[in-house]
């Protein structure tokens, strides 16, 4: 396992019939190279996340009449998106831009309705989500935090778990059951907001690792974009978590 993160896993580097790495001379993946299309993969997100951004809420503050389609359509959208480059990676040069440009849609809705609730909000998410890129990035590269094989079972296990918990939030939604107290503004639901965030942030580790060691395989020229998109994911999980901290932190004021 190279990675907690669920479209980031070890196989994706091998060829599924002989097992072997799949390499091609002169067009393998670089650093350098998914380090870009990762800022490109950015750019597209933040590009349609400010079109939503002015579009979601009315004069008012109240959502507008698009507001659904921004949240569901790039929820739903952005996961189809996710779903297909997880399992057809050849076609992440096509696919991960569109899920890019669609998550944006749904993360722009989302960050207008929380910075309406609680003013200056999203700054400070996105402030937070690249200072924990970048310290964890520092501290993988100078070597105080290592992807051992232990960490990597803690960490899928742990991601894992709040997959789980997330599902039976929604599925217990339907029926109008919550989950007691890991979901509001007191001391437990704010303790479970530093627990997912350090789990979340302790997968970017893991993603480091996942491209080191494509790169160090030969991996093929197209798994710069997989590895940008496996990256995003983990920043776009990332961010949403520290909206949600935030949010039970200053409804507690």
């Amino acid at each position: 396992m190279r990675s907690g993160n669920p479209v980031l896993k070890e196989s994706t580097f091998l060829d599924l019939g002989s097992g072997a790495v799949v390499s091609r001379d002169g067009e393998v993946m670089t650093l350098n190279g998914t380090v870009n299309k990762t800022g490109f993969l950015l750019l597209l997100t933040v590009l349609t996340a400010a079109f939503a951004w002015t579009q979601a809420l009315g004069p008012d503050g109240t959502p507008a009449p698009g507001f659904a389609v921004y949240v569901w359509g790039g929820a739903i959208g952005g996961l189809v998106l996710a779903l297909v480059t997880a399992f057809k990676k050849e076609w992440s040069p096509v696919t991960a831009p569109l899920y890019a440009l669609v998550e944006g849609f749904f993360l722009g809705a989302i960050s207008a309705l929380y910075n309406h609730l609680y003013e200056g909000i999203v700054m400070q998410a996105v402030m937070l989500t690249f200072g924990t890129l970048f310290a964890l990035l520092f501290a993988y590269r100078t070597g105080l935090v290592k992807a051992t094989e232990n960490f990597k079972l803690g960490v899928v296990a742990a991601t894992g778990g709040i997959a789980l918990v997330y599902l039976a939030t929604i599925v217990l939604g339907f029926f109008n059951i919550q989950i007691p107290l890991i979901h509001e503004s007191g001391i437990v639901g704010i303790g479970f907001s530093l627990f997912v965030i350090v789990i979340a942030a302790l997968n970017l580790v893991l993603d480091f690792d996942f491209i080191e060691s494509g790169v160090e395989q030969g991996a093929p020229k197209y798994m710069e974009w997989y590895g940008a998109f496996g990256l995003m994911v983990t920043l776009v999980w990332l961010y949403i978590e520290f909206l949600r901290l935030l949010a039970k932190l200053q409804s507690r004021d």
